[in-house]
């Protein structure tokens, strides 16, 4: 079953990691190896998890990178199916055997 609302893992990272921390996002980009303006995007919501940064996001903070994506799957397909009624879809007809 989908949750309702998932929040993007970009929100978890900032209010259950770098607050309780006390890191700042410059400060997490530097220990993630990556640049201030990329992990600030995910952290907006502006840019996806990727499998690059959840896997290190799996080797600096936990939990696994299998978890990170995860996250993001479930934030995108809810994302999509708010407007599933703008998706139009013609199914394929039974072929006769």
């Amino acid at each position: 079953m989908a949750m309702y609302n998932p929040p993007h893992p970009g929100e978890v990272i900032r209010e259950e990691i770098l607050k309780p921390l006390g890191l700042s996002v410059t400060e997490a980009a530097q220990h993630l190896g990556v640049s201030r303006k990329i992990l600030s995007e995910v952290l907006e919501q502006r840019a996806a998890v990727t499998p690059e940064m959840a896997y290190r996001l799996s080797l600096l903070f936990k939990p696994s990178d299998e978890s990170w994506l995860r996250q993001q799957a479930a934030y995108d397909l809810w994302q999509v199916r708010q407007h599933s009624a703008d998706i139009h879809i013609t199914p394929f007809e039974a072929y006769a055997v």
